[in-house]
């Protein structure tokens, strides 16, 4: 069963550790897309924001020779407007003003001259010519052809490459992008960008972005015919791990709480298991020591009838008087012990009726006292009383606290090896009266104090168990206190005695 549990744990802990990893590359994969996307965007804008004004130009070539194409670009170059439909400047607008000082390859626009042309003459001839002025913008880009477009892009891109970076793109655009891109796939974790030229930073970048940080993805941008680049997006996403774990959170949880369930239950089994086993070897005890108990006074009995019986004795009436005490001695003794053992039970079942009444704590200890008095002297010790306490009237039930102080006592004697040595003191502390029953006896360790009030605890010697009882006295004890809406602990030390406090309230 443990292993089987311990089993479960392992699969769960498997579960969702494969799952994070999954859930991680998934947010991963989405990121390059993301950063794909936004790249292509922005290109895809550039283009399309350079190819009107480049068109206007070459349009207005007639001839595609080398001289024409030079002239014609510088003077429509003079003649332009100061911006770009985006807001580009006009410094960055001259800037095609520089093929002839840049040596821009004219041949790509021949090409794409030659093939205007072309396709001039083939939708005339198909009679479907149509002014390109008149279509719109998306339609004259998507009217190229494979080899027009390609021609344009190299162009483009050898125009925009003299252009700087923070002019080719804005902070708003690349965050626009990205939030749209985000929400979109409906991944809401924050952001943090920067464009990097050959590993040196440029002046496009967010606050806080971090060369260093753990899930930094980037992405080549503004990509040229041959796949070569020299800027790179670089994104942080900064609740990547956030995103990840919310993502399986619910079932986590879940996974977590049904395991946490199944181990509870578990251990409360076990426990109960453990206290059942404890509760039999106590219930066994406990027999044992109630034989045994129960077979000296039988026995004794049994021998004291036979004695009687005979002849010899049975002309001696002092023996026999004898042997008559004796034998009611030890029915009492018997007699005791089942009704301890029953008065337990009843007060498990709340069955025992107590009636409290009015008395003075002096006196139920004086009448106590009595009980054991020649034992103690038997066994030449003392019980000495040092009552302190002013007030003593308790609310109390005379017979069962005579009891308990009874009990204590006899518990005293009992764990003393030597003469029994017994010291009782009353004090009142505000509205109560505290009772401290004093020993020299055996005394007992931390464990023992703690559970002595159990039902069939006693604490052993050893191997050996010299002192007789069943373990139910100080359970009677403090069911007894408790029921007087009182309170009882014990202060004891192994080999110098013990100290049993007894706390009940007053009453007027």
């Amino acid at each position: 069963m443990s292993l089987s549990l311990i089993g479960i744990i392992f699969v769960q802990g498997y579960w969702i550790n494969n799952t994070v990893e999954n859930n991680e590359e998934q947010f991963s994969f989405n990121a390059k897309q993301i950063l794909i996307s936004v790249s292509n965007k922005i290109q895809y804008r550039e283009f399309e924001e350079m190819f009107f004004p480049l068109q206007e130009i070459l349009d207005s070539i007639e001839e595609p020779d080398n001289k024409t194409i030079r002239q014609l670009l510088n003077i429509s170059i003079d003649n332009t407007t100061k911006s770009f439909t985006n807001g580009i400047l006009e410094e960055d607008y001259k800037l095609f003003s520089s093929f002839v000082n840049l040596n821009i390859d004219t041949v790509r626009l021949k090409n794409i001259l030659n093939r205007n042309t072309e396709s001039a003459v083939l939708e005339t001839q198909k009679n479907d010519f149509v002014n390109q002025k008149s279509k719109s913008k998306i339609e004259r880009i998507r009217g190229l052809t494979d080899l027009q477009r390609m021609d344009y892009e190299i162009v483009i891109g050898e125009i925009a490459s003299f252009i700087p970076i923070h002019r080719r793109v804005q902070k708003e655009e690349i965050e626009h992008l990205l939030k749209k891109e985000l929400e979109e796939r409906d991944i809401k974790v924050d952001f943090e960008y920067a464009i990097y030229s050959n590993a040196l930073s440029t002046k496009v970048r967010s606050d806080d972005f971090s060369w260093d940080y753990p899930t930094t993805y980037g992405i080549p941008l503004f990509v040229n015919d041959q796949g070569i680049s020299n800027y790179q997006l670089y994104v942080n996403f900064t609740g990547k791990k956030q995103f990840v774990l919310s993502t399986i959170k619910g079932m986590a949880i879940l996974s977590i709480l049904f395991t946490l369930i199944i181990v509870v239950a578990y251990s409360s089994a076990l426990s109960q298991l453990i206290q059942q086993r404890q509760i039999s070897q106590i219930k066994t005890d406990f027999i044992n020591n109630m034989t045994h108990e129960l077979k000296t006074p039988i026995a004794t009995i049994n021998l004291a009838l036979d004695a009687i019986k005979n002849p010899k004795i049975g002309g001696d009436q002092e023996k026999v008087m004898r042997y008559m005490k004796m034998i009611r001695e030890e029915n009492k003794r018997m007699h005791a012990q089942v009704e301890n053992v029953l008065r337990i039970s009843q007060l498990e079942k709340n069955e025992l009726n107590i009636k409290k009444e009015k008395q003075e704590l002096h006196d139920i200890i004086e009448d106590a006292i009595t009980h054991v008095s020649l034992i103690v002297e038997n066994r030449l010790g003392y019980v000495k009383m040092h009552l302190g306490a002013l007030k003593t009237s308790i609310l109390a039930n005379d017979s069962h606290l005579t009891n308990v102080i009874v009990n204590i006592l006899d518990n005293a004697i009992k764990y003393s090896e030597e003469a029994p040595k017994i010291d009782i003191y009353t004090e009142n502390v505000k509205n109560s009266i505290i009772l401290k029953i004093r020993d020299q006896g055996i005394g007992m360790g931390k464990v023992a104090q703690k559970k002595i009030f159990e039902k069939f605890f006693r604490e052993h010697t050893g191997d050996l168990h010299n002192v007789k009882g069943h373990g139910l006295g100080l359970t009677y004890v403090k069911r007894i206190i408790d029921d007087h809406h009182g309170q009882i602990w014990v202060e004891s030390e192994r080999g110098k005695g013990s100290t049993f406090i007894i706390k009940l309230p007053l009453i007027s």
